[in-house]
């Protein structure tokens, strides 16, 4: 088994329902776990024109289920861009092998056989086509991404899949940041806070026009992992969006399209009393997972037949009345 951290964010609302979820189905399904179980805190500050830390009761619950709290300061993003939280708590860990993980995740298995000390970076290729976004007169794929490589001194030419054509979007280096991981955290989140600031303030001439909220994270992603000399992920991350973890992004989402074994999986770890006094506070969990909403999304989607992009099943779960987050 690898040795590494488990890194997520804990946050008032809706993340911290979350992040108490990814906590307790890690102590059911991953009791071999021996790293650490990290969640990352932002501190109330100027960038947050509201308190954005949890609950006491919710901070207490996690400590219970083995999580250490980490606080972190917001220097460059904070409520303008949430997603940002993901890449400044890095700034607040050691140099040491890191998984993060979105707290909108389940895990399912023990995901401590993961040897993440033992590779390069890489992250989830769970992802569709959302970036950069075509429109009349843009430069296409190509030299979209390329003038992010030549900004940043890395080689473009060796990031792309020669197995797809050019200018079709899986030719080139994305991932979706539900998981990234890397062997420095350290290292790692230097890096990408370099690259996203970078792009967002002074983006090159060919994606000017190019929107970066929420994807700016995502525009950034695969240019930190391949420059630290990481890719696409290899068949022993396989588990990561698969057996031993899903990144399910909304409980209506997660009873739309996931399998069985993934409904039964968040049933069982949210039936705890204690643990339902505190995410009932959350309205989709509240209705989808104790009054039995789910199970009225789950009977509108065949999930061998599922809408191919997300936003269709998001469509669908609007017209009936059930789309909340």
């Amino acid at each position: 088994m690898g040795q590494f951290d488990i890194v997520i964010i804990g946050q008032s609302g809706r993340i911290e329902a979350e992040a108490l979820l990814l906590s307790a189905s890690l102590r059911r399904h991953a009791p071999g776990f021996a790293g650490r179980l990290i969640v990352a805190e932002p501190q109330p500050g100027p960038l947050w024109p509201e308190n954005p830390r949890m609950t006491d009761d919710g901070r207490a619950m996690l400590r219970d289920l083995g999580a250490e709290i980490l606080p972190f300061e917001n220097r460059h993003f904070g409520a303008a861009y949430p997603h940002g939280n993901k890449i400044e708590a890095l700034a607040a860990l050691p140099s040491a092998p890191f998984l993060f993980l979105d707290s909108d995740t389940l895990i399912l298995g023990e995901i401590g056989s993961l040897p993440i000390d033992a590779l390069p970076p890489s992250a989830s290729m769970r992802r569709e086509a959302t970036w950069p976004v075509p429109r009349p007169e843009w430069p296409g794929y190509t030299a979209s991404w390329r003038s992010l490589y030549d900004r940043f001194g890395l080689d473009f030419e060796s990031s792309l899949d020669p197995t797809w054509p050019e200018e079709v979007w899986t030719r080139y280096l994305y991932f979706n940041a539900g998981w990234f991981c890397g062997p420095d955290a350290d290292a790692f989140g230097a890096r990408f806070l370099e690259y996203a600031v970078a792009i967002r303030d002074d983006p090159p001439t060919e994606i000017a026009a190019q929107p970066f909220d929420p994807w700016l994270d995502q525009v950034a992603l695969p240019l930190v992992i391949h420059g630290l000399g990481g890719g696409r992920p290899g068949p022993a991350l396989d588990g990561l969006d698969g057996a031993l973890t899903c990144h399910y992004r909304s409980f209506p989402l997660l009873y739309a399209r996931e399998s069985d074994e993934v409904v039964e999986a968040l049933e069982r770890v949210a039936a705890p009393n204690r643990l339902k006094v505190l995410l009932k506070r959350h309205d989709p969990i509240r209705r989808m997972v104790y009054q039995r909403r789910g199970a009225k999304v789950r009977a509108l989607f065949d999930r061998a037949a599922l809408p191919p992009r997300e936003k269709e099943i998001r469509t669908i779960l609007r017209a009936h009345g059930f789309w909340m987050r």
